[in-house]
């Protein structure tokens, strides 16, 4: 192929006829991807890793079922499942403190000035690390997975309610009380609404 790269539609078909090497390829391809998208979910590098493998043993053995499309998209469905299950696990092992707790501790209203400014708005100015990151371990998990699948890798809406299986209008309502809480956060950390370079991708 001339050194050419292979598409991600070449690799998996080579991948369902059991090629280990090619399904390896996408490994590669998208480790960072997933991994990012696992501890953006959990704010833990160890859950992430561990969610991240099991994404990838998911989507080898799920690899019959991909019909064709965006394999990325498919694949980020996969871990964003992972994630939560893996949040599950640690919950039950009492492995890490609860994000449920977390935000019971910061369920009191959090008096900052309100300028009116977006969340978009106020997302830009941020450096996605992990001041961030940080933050966004305060949100419940399901507004935290709503306002990252639609807000940062851009799924619409529909894609996120069929993942959740939840109403596209439960979707909307935990994006707009997650940017709410989010933005409130953000403004109320001068550490973080004192950036300037934009959300990363």
């Amino acid at each position: 192929m001339g050194g050419q790269e292979p598409t991600d539609e070449r690799l998996v078909l080579l991948a369902k006829d059991g090629g280990l090497e090619a399904f390896n390829s996408l490994v590669d391809r998208y480790q960072s991807s997933v991994y990012t998208l696992c501890l953006r979910f959990l704010g833990s590098p160890e859950a992430a890793e561990d969610a991240t493998q099991e994404a990838f043993l998911s989507a080898y053995r799920a690899l019959d079922r991909f019909q064709g499309g965006n394999f990325r998209s498919w694949l980020l469905r996969i871990a964003a499942n992972e994630s939560k299950d893996e949040l599950r696990r640690r919950k039950r092992k009492d492995a890490t403190a609860s994000l449920n707790e977390m935000f019971d501790r910061e369920d009191g209203p959090v008096e900052v000035p309100d300028p009116g400014e977006s969340i978009e708005a106020a997302i830009e100015r941020v450096e996605f690390g992990q001041e961030l990151e940080g933050v966004l371990a305060l949100l419940p998990l399901e507004q935290r997975q709503a306002i990252l699948l639609v807000d940062v890798y851009d799924f619409q809406y529909e894609e996120v309610a069929r993942l959740s299986n939840v109403s596209v209008g439960t979707i909307k309502s935990r994006i707009h009380r997650g940017r709410e809480r989010l933005r409130k956060l953000i403004l109320s950390r001068p550490e973080l609404s004192g950036s300037v370079r934009r959300l990363g991708d």
